[in-house]
């Protein structure tokens, strides 16, 4: 089964690291999606699943739905990834 990863960022340096690491570290069952928050578009389902999730911050990385808990209070590291299943 596809472990589904979702990544909000603002396309800034301070996201970057965070898309890369994810990238990076996720396994051939991860499926990735990105919403980068800078660019304006038709929709905005990133915008949504930020709120249904409680994010208020960026950048932040849920996974099968679930936001990572660090992505609440503190700045994400590759550990909190690799402890949410990403690789």
């Amino acid at each position: 089964m596809k472990r589904q990863i979702e990544i909000f960022t603002a396309g800034c340096p301070v996201c970057e690291p965070v898309v890369a690491w994810v990238t990076e570290t996720a396994c051939k069952n991860c499926q990735i999606t990105i919403y980068d928050l800078s660019v304006q578009s038709g929709h905005s389902d990133g915008m949504a699943k930020m709120k249904a999730y409680g994010l208020k911050r960026l950048p932040a990385v849920a996974v099968d739905g679930k936001p990572l808990s660090c992505c609440k209070k503190d700045a994400i590291t590759k550990e909190d990834l690799i402890k949410a299943g990403i690789g």
